[in-house]
Protein backbone atom coordinates (compact mmCIF):
# COMPACT_ATOMS: atom_id res chain seq x y z
CA UNK A 1 0.00 0.00 0.00
CA UNK A 2 1.99 2.91 -0.87
CA UNK A 3 1.83 6.23 1.41
CA UNK A 4 -0.67 9.06 1.42
CA UNK A 5 -0.04 12.02 0.77
CA UNK A 6 -1.03 14.99 3.37
CA UNK A 7 -3.98 16.43 0.81
CA UNK A 8 -5.19 12.89 0.51
CA UNK A 9 -4.84 12.34 4.15
CA UNK A 10 -6.61 15.34 4.73
CA UNK A 11 -9.02 14.12 2.07
CA UNK A 12 -9.54 10.75 3.41
CA UNK A 13 -10.27 12.58 7.10
CA UNK A 14 -12.56 15.17 5.58
CA UNK A 15 -14.68 12.18 3.60
CA UNK A 16 -14.91 10.35 6.92
CA UNK A 17 -16.10 13.40 9.04
CA UNK A 18 -18.70 14.87 6.56
CA UNK A 19 -19.82 11.14 6.36
CA UNK A 20 -20.55 10.77 9.78
CA UNK A 21 -21.62 14.33 10.33
CA UNK A 22 -23.80 13.64 7.38
CA UNK A 23 -25.12 10.24 9.15
CA UNK A 24 -25.54 11.88 12.19
CA UNK A 25 -27.58 14.55 10.58
CA UNK A 26 -29.99 12.09 9.14
CA UNK A 27 -30.37 10.15 12.05
CA UNK A 28 -31.78 13.26 13.52
CA UNK A 29 -33.70 14.41 10.95
CA UNK A 30 -35.01 10.96 10.80
CA UNK A 31 -35.75 10.64 14.48
CA UNK A 32 -37.24 14.28 14.50
CA UNK A 33 -39.48 13.43 11.57
CA UNK A 34 -40.57 10.28 13.12
CA UNK A 35 -41.01 11.81 16.57
CA UNK A 36 -43.38 14.85 14.68
CA UNK A 37 -45.30 12.18 12.69
CA UNK A 38 -46.07 10.45 16.55
CA UNK A 39 -46.91 14.05 17.59
CA UNK A 40 -49.40 14.53 14.50
CA UNK A 41 -51.22 11.25 14.90
CA UNK A 42 -51.81 11.62 18.59
CA UNK A 43 -52.75 15.10 17.57
CA UNK A 44 -54.88 13.44 15.08
CA UNK A 45 -56.39 10.89 17.16
CA UNK A 46 -56.82 13.87 19.68
CA UNK A 47 -59.15 15.25 17.24
CA UNK A 48 -61.17 12.65 16.18
CA UNK A 49 -61.95 11.33 19.77
CA UNK A 50 -63.31 15.57 20.33
CA UNK A 51 -64.88 15.65 17.66
CA UNK A 52 -66.66 12.05 17.99
CA UNK A 53 -67.30 13.48 21.54
CA UNK A 54 -68.59 16.97 20.28
CA UNK A 55 -70.71 14.89 17.66
CA UNK A 56 -72.29 12.74 20.42
CA UNK A 57 -73.23 15.51 22.89
CA UNK A 58 -75.05 17.19 19.74
CA UNK A 59 -76.46 13.66 19.29
CA UNK A 60 -77.93 14.07 22.94
CA UNK A 61 -78.32 17.22 23.03
CA UNK A 62 -80.67 17.05 19.28
CA UNK A 63 -82.58 14.47 20.87
CA UNK A 64 -83.33 16.18 24.12
CA UNK A 65 -84.47 18.72 22.40
CA UNK A 66 -86.55 16.76 20.01
CA UNK A 67 -88.17 14.92 22.67
CA UNK A 68 -89.17 17.92 24.30
CA UNK A 69 -90.72 19.81 21.34
CA UNK A 70 -92.93 16.36 20.77
CA UNK A 71 -93.82 16.17 24.69
CA UNK A 72 -95.04 20.05 24.20
CA UNK A 73 -96.67 19.05 20.65
CA UNK A 74 -98.39 15.96 22.10
CA UNK A 75 -99.59 18.13 25.17
CA UNK A 76 -101.31 20.94 22.75
CA UNK A 77 -102.58 17.60 21.03
CA UNK A 78 -104.09 16.54 24.70
CA UNK A 79 -105.16 19.87 24.99
CA UNK A 80 -106.59 20.41 21.82
CA UNK A 81 -108.48 16.57 21.82
CA UNK A 82 -109.52 18.13 25.44
CA UNK A 83 -110.93 21.28 24.30
CA UNK A 84 -112.81 19.28 21.13
CA UNK A 85 -114.06 16.37 23.30
CA UNK A 86 -115.55 18.92 25.88
CA UNK A 87 -117.39 20.95 22.74
CA UNK A 88 -118.69 17.80 21.34
CA UNK A 89 -119.69 16.63 24.41
CA UNK A 90 -121.58 19.58 24.90
CA UNK A 91 -123.30 19.61 21.66
CA UNK A 92 -124.52 15.82 21.99
CA UNK A 93 -126.11 16.65 25.40
CA UNK A 94 -127.47 19.79 24.50
CA UNK A 95 -129.17 18.20 21.58
CA UNK A 96 -130.29 15.24 24.29
CA UNK A 97 -131.44 17.67 26.53
CA UNK A 98 -133.44 18.75 23.18
CA UNK A 99 -134.50 15.45 22.40
CA UNK A 100 -135.87 14.88 25.95
CA UNK A 101 -138.10 18.04 26.34
CA UNK A 102 -139.92 17.47 22.86
CA UNK A 103 -139.78 13.65 24.04
CA UNK A 104 -141.52 14.84 27.21
CA UNK A 105 -144.17 16.20 25.28
CA UNK A 106 -145.37 13.18 23.69
CA UNK A 107 -147.90 10.32 24.69
CA UNK A 108 -144.76 8.07 24.69
CA UNK A 109 -143.56 9.96 28.00
CA UNK A 110 -147.05 9.41 30.01
CA UNK A 111 -146.31 5.53 28.65
CA UNK A 112 -142.84 5.80 30.30
CA UNK A 113 -144.10 7.47 33.31
CA UNK A 114 -147.20 4.96 33.96
CA UNK A 115 -144.43 2.06 32.91
CA UNK A 116 -141.77 3.34 35.66
CA UNK A 117 -144.73 3.52 38.25
CA UNK A 118 -145.99 0.36 38.08
CA UNK A 119 -142.33 -1.03 37.98
CA UNK A 120 -141.78 1.02 41.35
CA UNK A 121 -144.87 -0.20 43.01
CA UNK A 122 -144.34 -3.82 42.24
CA UNK A 123 -140.62 -3.70 43.55
CA UNK A 124 -141.89 -2.05 46.95
CA UNK A 125 -144.73 -4.81 47.08
CA UNK A 126 -146.55 -4.69 50.37
CA UNK A 127 -144.17 -1.67 51.98
CA UNK A 128 -145.24 2.16 51.93
CA UNK A 129 -144.03 3.73 48.53
CA UNK A 130 -144.20 7.03 47.49
CA UNK A 131 -143.59 7.92 44.08
CA UNK A 132 -142.66 11.38 42.89
CA UNK A 133 -142.85 13.14 39.16
CA UNK A 134 -140.98 15.96 38.18
CA UNK A 135 -142.80 19.52 38.99
CA UNK A 136 -143.35 20.32 35.48
CA UNK A 137 -145.11 17.40 35.52
CA UNK A 138 -147.99 18.61 37.57
CA UNK A 139 -150.78 18.19 35.03
CA UNK A 140 -150.12 14.35 34.45
CA UNK A 141 -150.29 13.61 38.35
CA UNK A 142 -154.18 12.78 38.54
CA UNK A 143 -154.31 10.69 35.27
CA UNK A 144 -151.24 8.84 36.61
CA UNK A 145 -152.95 8.12 40.50
CA UNK A 146 -155.63 6.98 38.39
CA UNK A 147 -154.03 4.77 35.97
CA UNK A 148 -151.49 3.16 38.47
CA UNK A 149 -153.66 3.42 41.78
CA UNK A 150 -150.86 5.13 43.11
CA UNK A 151 -150.74 8.30 45.79
CA UNK A 152 -148.57 9.92 42.85
CA UNK A 153 -146.29 13.57 44.46
CA UNK A 154 -145.46 16.57 43.04
CA UNK A 155 -141.28 16.89 44.19
CA UNK A 156 -140.10 20.17 45.06
CA UNK A 157 -136.95 19.99 43.68
CA UNK A 158 -137.11 19.59 39.65
CA UNK A 159 -134.90 16.40 38.14
CA UNK A 160 -135.60 16.80 34.22
CA UNK A 161 -138.55 14.08 34.23
CA UNK A 162 -138.78 10.80 34.82
CA UNK A 163 -139.85 9.43 38.12
CA UNK A 164 -138.25 8.88 42.07
CA UNK A 165 -139.36 6.71 44.51
CA UNK A 166 -138.64 6.09 47.93
CA UNK A 167 -139.36 2.87 50.09
CA UNK A 168 -139.17 4.71 53.49
CA UNK A 169 -138.86 1.01 55.81
CA UNK A 170 -136.22 -0.50 53.87
CA UNK A 171 -134.28 3.16 53.22
CA UNK A 172 -134.51 2.67 49.83
CA UNK A 173 -134.66 5.42 46.99
CA UNK A 174 -135.01 3.79 43.32
CA UNK A 175 -133.93 7.12 40.96
CA UNK A 176 -135.48 7.36 37.22
CA UNK A 177 -134.92 10.62 36.62
CA UNK A 178 -133.61 12.18 33.27
CA UNK A 179 -131.37 14.11 35.04
CA UNK A 180 -129.74 11.38 36.94
CA UNK A 181 -129.72 9.23 33.70
CA UNK A 182 -128.02 12.28 31.90
CA UNK A 183 -125.77 12.74 35.12
CA UNK A 184 -124.58 9.06 34.61
CA UNK A 185 -124.47 9.01 30.42
CA UNK A 186 -122.38 11.67 30.75
CA UNK A 187 -119.61 10.20 33.01
CA UNK A 188 -119.31 6.95 30.86
CA UNK A 189 -119.23 8.87 27.68
CA UNK A 190 -116.52 8.53 25.43
CA UNK A 191 -116.08 9.41 22.23
CA UNK A 192 -113.95 6.19 20.13
CA UNK A 193 -111.49 7.04 17.72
Amino acid sequence: MAALTTEEKLQHFEDICTGDALKKYEQAVSDYTAYEEKILNEHKENARKQAALQIAAEKERIARETNKNLSLGQIEIRRSYSRKDEELRGKVFSELRDKLARFMETPKYDALLEAQIKKEKAFAGSSEIHIYIDPSDREKQNLLSLRTDCDIRVSQYPFLGGTRAVIASKNILIDNSFETKLKEAEQDFQFSL
